[in-house]
């Protein structure tokens, strides 16, 4: 029983001592990108043990709000969407247990690029298009080394994520780009392969240029159909 309340005590010292780090890097006060203070200061700051301490940075750690790395004080990291996103990366991971579960993360990701495209299409800039065409030069260079082609099809698809101008689009991307790896690297990817998806990349671009929504849209669903009809053969059933 005394190791009990012992640990129980333990865990409501280290929930302060979260809770005042918390609003401390909420607020600026800990500085986003600076070391979080030093063990020892923080442990005669909240009058706690090392074990409290400890407990303490390993959650804000799990919650994105520091980032700790071997020998290196913690960084503190003021929260944005990317890092909600990588907070919650794991837990995602976690649930793409079935090919099902892959296919409707996977549909959620069509039903909002499908979006991007007939906005690209309507609002995107001189600078969007250059942008896009820079990732279709890269991707087309690429087509014989399939690793750095797979990198730059990612890349072509970011550009869409970021014409809208709104910092959730291209955290939601890295977000997809991160939890469908696992399962797009088991895929077997060939220069022809590489070729078709260009060719896929240059029609979508093609119809933004030419402001048709309509075709954008098709040319991007067309596109990801294919992609799932490839990838969803190295699923176990």
């Amino acid at each position: 029983m005394t190791v009990i309340h012992l640990k129980n005590a333990q865990s409501r010292a280290a929930d302060s001592v979260i809770d005042h780090l918390e609003q401390r890097i909420l607020s600026g006060e800990l500085e986003n990108g600076a070391p979080l203070p030093a063990e020892r200061d923080l442990m005669e700051d909240f009058g706690a043990s090392r074990t409290v301490i400890r407990e303490a940075i390993l959650a804000l750690s799990n919650r994105g709000l520091i980032e700790s790395k071997p020998r290196y004080r913690p960084i503190v990291r003021k929260p944005d969407y990317e890092t909600v996103l990588n907070a919650t990366g794991k837990i995602v991971q976690n649930l793409l247990t079935e090919t099902g579960d892959v296919k409707n993360l996977y549909d959620s990701r069509v039903f909002i690029e499908r979006g991007l495209v007939r906005e690209a299409a309507a609002m995107a800039t001189k600078d969007d298009i250059a942008d896009l065409k820079a990732a279709l030069a890269a991707n087309e260079a690429a087509i014989s080394d399939s690793t750095a082609f797979y990198e730059t099809d990612v890349a072509f698809h970011g550009v869409l994520y970021r014409v809208p101008k709104n910092p959730i689009f291209p955290a939601i991307h890295l977000g997809y780009t991160a939890w469908l790896a696992p399962h797009w690297e088991k895929m077997l990817r060939a220069p022809e392969r590489n070729e078709l998806n260009f060719h896929a990349h240059k029609a979508i671009l093609t119809a933004i240029m030419e402001r048709d929504p309509d075709a954008a849209e098709e040319m991007l669903k067309s596109h990801l159909d294919a992609a799932w009809d490839h990838v969803r053969t190295t699923f176990t059933s």
